[in-house]
């Protein structure tokens, strides 16, 4: 049964039958058939579909949630008695928020130190996109800001505080001065992240507040581009201090701190709320402990 609800794992993350079946790494007709076995098991329709796949039935939605937490222990058992054998192996999937990605190694860097035989994938996504992939199994924990989204079933870690600061050159406009305020940034030229991440809301949300808006002359979902676009000195972004301490200032680029309001906001490590965990996300979690207690 448990491949079953594999399955129908996959179709949730995929929304069609033959990526599914893809991922599962079986054919479609197999896939198709696990599906309807499922639903002959149950004595339920679970997923709405002509030739193609439309969606879930209410009873296909709570078998979903049931299906999360059923495969979730199943892994975890698993991984469990493997690493009793083995000690701690396997493959860590870890989604980050593009202003947290030079981060991951700070947390990456000593957990491989004290465990070498575990893998990682990380992974660039929005802080909505990590929620979805958390739920749904598609990553085992993410970084993320822990203080200004509702979180759901998770449990957070606080790993460090984010602070702004205004990147541009020395010769730019307001390059020269030790701080600036929110509404004296808003009446430059930007190039920030793309609207879907949450650090643009956050600062779009700050610009607001002090009577003006964003209108960037640059948008990307990549902070690698917006900070190559910053060292050639002719634009001007907004920063976490840490992102732009870690990336590196060229000698005629200055990272301005922001204030009115001096803003900060957490970010931390989520993994999803279950007892017992995962002998790999348990681990994460013992490091991202001993990480908060000495910050990055």
């Amino acid at each position: 049964m448990i491949d079953k609800l594999e399955f129908l794992l996959a179709l949730s993350q995929e929304r069609n039958f033959s990526k599914a079946a893809e991922l599962c790494g079986v054919t479609q007709p197999t896939f198709s058939a696990g599906i309807k076995s499922l639903e002959d098991m149950l004595g339920v329709m679970l997923v709405q579909r002509t030739s193609r796949f439309i969606g879930f039935t209410p009873e296909g939605d709570r078998v979903l949630d049931w299906a999360r937490g059923i495969v979730a222990d199943t892994r975890a058992m698993r991984q469990e008695v493997v690493s009793l054998r083995k000690g701690l192996s396997g493959r860590l999937r870890i989604a980050a928020i593009p202003t947290a990605l030079a981060m991951v190694s700070a947390l990456t860097t000593p957990f491989r130190a004290r465990h070498p035989n575990v893998k990682f994938t990380i992974l660039s996504r929005t802080s909505i996109e990590i929620l979805a992939m958390l739920e749904n199994l598609e990553v085992d924990a993410g970084l993320t800001y822990i203080d200004n989204e509702p979180l759901g079933r998770l449990r957070a870690v606080p790993l460090y505080t984010e602070q702004y600061r205004l990147l541009t050159s020395e010769s730019s406009p307001l390059g020269d001065r030790d701080s600036v305020t929110w509404a004296e940034v808003g009446r430059i030229p930007l190039c920030l992240l793309t609207p879907d991440m949450q650090n643009r809301r956050i600062i779009d949300q700050l610009l607001h507040e002090a009577g003006g808006q964003a209108d960037p002359t640059l948008e990307s979902n990549s902070m690698i581009v917006l900070f190559s676009h910053v060292r050639t000195g002719r634009w001007a972004s907004v920063m976490p201090q840490k992102l732009a301490d870690t990336l590196g200032l060229t000698e005629h680029l200055r990272s301005i701190p922001i204030v009115e309001p001096d803003a900060t906001h957490s970010i931390g490590l989520v993994v999803p709320r279950r007892e017992p965990m995962s002998p790999l996300v348990n681990a994460l979690v013992a490091e991202a402990t001993r990480l908060a207690a000495s910050p990055v």
